[in-house]
């Protein structure tokens, strides 16, 4: 199981993409547009977290189950 650590870049670039967007938008007085922009960034991180924590599970019952 090796550590794949594009993930962990594809989350940071999200982020830093979010921060910039809210940055701009909280500046031009749109904070409500801006904290919709940050729960969507969350949202598509959490979609992310969530389909390789499926994967992780999916690795230990095959671990666990092994009956050959």
């Amino acid at each position: 199981m090796a550590v794949d650590a594009s993930i962990l870049f594809q989350i940071a670039g999200i982020g830093i993409i979010v921060a910039i967007i809210h940055t701009i938008l909280k500046q031009m007085g749109k904070e409500d547009i801006a904290h919709f922009a940050t729960v969507v960034g969350f949202v598509i991180v959490l979609v992310i977290v969530v389909n390789q924590l499926s994967d992780l599970f999916q690795q230990i019952k095959s671990v666990f189950l092994f009956q050959g």
